[in-house]
């Protein structure tokens, strides 16, 4: 018989993965303990914005005309127990209020709701980002609270998902980890897995606490090369150099790489930041405090750069103060291709000015409800021509293609000053030098 696959959590993961699982072949069932995302989502549509996910979702959600009928959502725990073989956790670990650490109360309670309805065996397994230790005290939870005892096992499987490209990194990744402590566990983890593995993606097996390891350990990785790029863009400037010749130079070598070499005001969203800071604290309860102090640098260049924007910003518009000033901010999320702005720089920079007197209008081309519903007291716009109308300076924080693509003529024209700041790095400044404007980018030349 086929596998039957539960999707716990229905947010952008587990949004992401139901779907991706029903292309792939599978019955899934979803569950979410708020009934209007089960609504929507049972209805073909989803709660953010997310390329292709929608219209995958149309495919295969049960009801919707033309669709394969795989995937269907519910509210009922016992409802996904008897009908899964193989059950995705795929909840929150936001960071603890005024702590480090991260917050596992929605893990936990998956598990102690999941569990008492295990009555047959079942795997378990967990896509959550987690502090090392967390498989083996749930798998001994889980054990002891299932009607079904040691047939109910735990696998760890970390997501690798970047916004913006979920569906193709669900769908064709580069790699797939397992933490599992037996043999059938592997067994049908390779079964879900089957078509992607068959197309070449590495399947690497490993023990609970090394698959934990691995995105935390992915991110941090991936934080401190962004940060060691602001760091040489705060020494260029200072030295008059330009980071993005340095940048392509360093990357031709091999063992460095082209990749997030790009300075700008650095990272940001609802799992970089609060995931390395989350392995601090769990390397501290290990008494490994030290292994991992390089980070507390990395994330304190990373916030660096948000002030030094700021404070570009200000010396744009005369160096004193913000007052009757008038801001254009081209950007929300916190990236380009989602409308997340978790912890967004570009919202943090636009929000530090709005509280110096700035008057700051923001345009986005997907992020800009949420924005708003984050920061309501900012001023917002209904396209970048409008935002940047009657502006002493814009900055381009967010690096939206779109923004790429912007007449710099057509702008100067309704901007009162034609003053730019790259956040990015991703403009061209001859284009926007042609076009009169003053251009100054984070870690190059001014002129």
């Amino acid at each position: 018989m086929p596998l039957k696959l539960t999707v716990i959590g229905t947010g952008y993961l587990g949004a992401t993965h139901a779907a991706a699982m029903a292309e792939l072949g599978f019955e899934v069932l979803g569950l979410d303990i708020d009934p209007r995302k089960i609504e929507l989502l049972s209805a073909g549509k989803v709660p953010m914005y997310e390329p292709g996910l929608e219209d995958l979702l149309a495919r295969h959600v049960a009801g919707i005309a033309g669709s394969t009928g795989r995937l269907s959502f519910t509210t009922s725990w016992e409802e996904i127990a008897e009908f899964g073989d193989v059950h995705f956790v795929c909840v929150n670990t936001p960071q603890k209020h005024g702590e480090y650490a991260c917050d596992m109360s929605y893990v936990d309670s998956a598990f102690e709701l999941l569990a008492p309805h295990l009555r047959r065996p079942a795997l378990v397994v967990g896509k959550s980002t987690v502090p090392v230790g967390s498989a083996a005290r749930l798998a001994a939870r889980l054990a002891e609270l299932a009607p079904a005892g040691a047939d109910a096992e735990v696998a760890w499987n970390p997501e690798f998902l970047r916004e913006g490209f979920a569906v193709q990194d669900t769908l064709h990744p580069d790699r797939v980890v397992v933490g599992v402590a037996s043999a059938h566990a592997e067994k049908l983890l390779r079964e879900v897995y089957a078509t992607p593995v068959s197309e070449g993606t590495p399947f690497v097996v490993a023990d609970y606490p090394t698959a934990e390891l691995v995105k935390t350990a992915a991110n941090a990785f991936l934080a401190t090369k962004i940060s060691f790029i602001n760091a040489m863009a705060e020494v260029c400037e200072a030295g008059d150099g330009d980071v993005v010749k340095l940048a392509e130079a360093i990357g031709h070598d091999d063992r460095i790489g082209h990749k997030f070499l790009r300075a700008g005001i650095g990272f940001g969203g609802g799992c970089l930041p609060k995931d390395i800071r989350a392995f601090m604290a769990r390397a501290g309860e290990l008494g490994a405090d030290q292994a991992l102090t390089f980070l507390r640098e990395v994330d304190s260049i990373n916030m660096r750069r948000r002030g030094h924007m700021v404070e570009l910003a200000r010396e744009a518009v005369g160096g004193d103060s913000f007052l009757g000033k008038r801001i254009a901010v081209l950007g929300a999320a916190f990236k380009p291709d989602s409308d997340d702005v978790r912890d967004s720089p570009a919202l943090n920079v636009a929000g530090q000015i709005h509280l110096q007197g700035g008057q700051v209008t923001v345009y986005d081309p997907k992020g800009m409800d949420n924005a708003r519903l984050l920061f309501p007291t900012l001023g917002y716009a209904a396209t970048a021509l409008d935002a940047v109308r009657g502006a002493d300076v814009v900055l381009h924080l967010t690096e939206w293609r779109e923004f790429q693509e912007l007449d710099p003529t057509a702008l100067g024209e309704v901007a009162a000053t034609r003053h730019i700041i790259d956040g990015r790095n991703a403009l061209s400044p001859a284009a926007w030098r042609a076009a009169g404007w003053k251009f100054r980018a984070m870690g190059r030349p001014s002129a």
